[in-house]
């Protein structure tokens, strides 16, 4: 009986019956024979080399890089996770293909690879870094994804590909070059921190991906920081935006998400840009010194935006509509750089509302060419009409309870990985 529930367990946990460790050396087909033979559990060291050829791994194993290359030769996926419980670290994956309907990736993990970790490595110069298509609980951390740069930025691959990969999490990876950093689409749960993200399209592109977080990441340079598309329950929290071209944070038909702690800082167009999202909760951020501070627009006005700072925006808030809408909650408003507040009673709140658009604004935005009549005294005085009789304007943002000082969120240091 002891016999065979032994061999039984044999059966059950194959990794315990021939689970070993070995070398593998640096000669021609070495790697491909090693895979080819592996039992689930276990390690393949290898040598301190360049293994060329695409390579299959079917078994929960190991594979660990000293010193180590992977090159693809530039056909197809250069490393394929076919198997669950498979930890791949120490690698530099180079050489993968141009095609695969785009999806020619260093490393790609498919809808069997269950649990897999892939730590520590450099991928360098594939159309698509990681591909995560389809598992669950994958983690891709602390790598060195650098994208390709010899094609058009929206030709390229992303950094890490999520797809329908529920629990995944992404963290702590340098993502350069390519398209998007990270493209989610269609998954939900996952994770997405302390990540730093340059020279890209969007550092975080997020679309149909629901209850997850995006937290602790630096955007320094891309052409958008973080665009939160179509998706519910997002958590965007304690993130930098500096420098980005059009804006630090986008979110279009996003519902239900809070946004906190970010700071969003010298980006070109808008600091965040809000168009038909809903239920969202803004507090505790700094945007400073964009062209915008906030838009929105197509019916964004059911949102909680208190305890932010507004500083040196050349426009605070772009709103195109004849409603009041009030950025204040609880008799906490926002702090906003350009109002000239005075604060009697010292409890930290301006005695005075702020509005930061009149009716002029709302004629620029719609006629651009009214730009022309800025300096001239009919503008000046329907501009101090207005600022001494409010019930004239036609609509906007008020502020009831304007902060007397910014909120300072602390910015993510970035740490250069090992």
């Amino acid at each position: 009986m002891l016999r065979r529930l032994f061999l039984l367990i044999l059966l059950l946990f194959p990794a315990l019956a021939g689970a070993v460790e070995r070398v593998v050396p640096a000669t021609d087909g070495a790697l491909a024979q090693a895979l080819k033979i592996a039992q689930a559990g276990d390690v393949l060291r290898l040598s301190n080399t360049t293994y060329f050829g695409t390579f299959e791994i079917d078994v929960p194993l190991t594979l660990l890089g000293d010193d180590t290359t992977i090159d693809g030769l530039e056909i197809g996926s250069v490393i394929t996770v076919n198997a669950p419980n498979v930890t791949l670290r120490g690698l530099t994956v180079i050489g993968s293909g141009s095609g695969g309907d785009g999806l020619d990736a260093g490393i790609k993990l498919t809808k069997l690879a269950h649990d897999a970790v892939i730590d520590h490595n450099r991928v360098l110069g594939n159309l698509v870094g990681i591909d995560v298509h389809g598992p669950q609980g994958a983690l891709i951390s602390n790598n060195i994804i650098q994208g390709r740069q010899d094609r058009r930025m929206n030709d390229r691959g992303n950094g890490v590909y999520v797809w329908n990969a529920p629990g995944t999490r992404v963290i702590g990876n340098d993502v350069r070059w390519g398209r998007d950093g990270v493209f989610v689409n269609t998954s939900k749960n996952n994770e997405f921190s302390g990540n730093r993200f340059r020279d890209l399209r969007f550092a975080v592109h997020y679309m149909y991906a629901n209850n997850s977080v995006v937290s602790g990441n630096i955007s320094t340079g891309n052409h958008l920081g973080f665009a939160i598309m179509y998706s519910d329950n997002v958590r965007i929290e304690g993130n930098l935006s500096r420098g980005d071209r059009d804006h630090g944070i986008m979110m279009n038909y996003t519902n239900k998400s809070l946004i906190s702690g970010n700071r969003i800082e010298q980006v070109g167009d808008k600091c965040v840009f809000i168009y038909n999202a809903h239920k969202n909760n803004f507090q505790g951020n700094s945007f400073e010194g964009c062209n915008i501070g906030i838009h929105f627009t197509a019916g964004s006005e059911k949102n909680e935006i208190a305890g932010n700072a507004f500083i040196a925006n050349r426009t605070q808030v772009k709103y195109v509509g004849s409603k009041w809408v009030d950025w204040s909650a609880g008799g906490l408003g926002n702090y906003w750089s350009d109002h000239g507040a005075y604060d009697l009673d010292g409890n930290g709140i301006a005695d005075s509302v702020y509005r930061p658009n009149d009716i002029m604004d709302h004629v620029l935005w719609t006629q651009p060419a009214a730009k022309l009549l800025l300096g001239s005294p009919a503008v000046q005085l329907i501009r101090w009409s207005q600022s001494a009789f409010p019930a004239t304007l036609p609509g906007g943002v008020i502020d009831r309870a304007p902060l007397m000082h910014p909120v300072r969120p602390d910015i993510p240091i970035w740490k250069e990985i090992q």
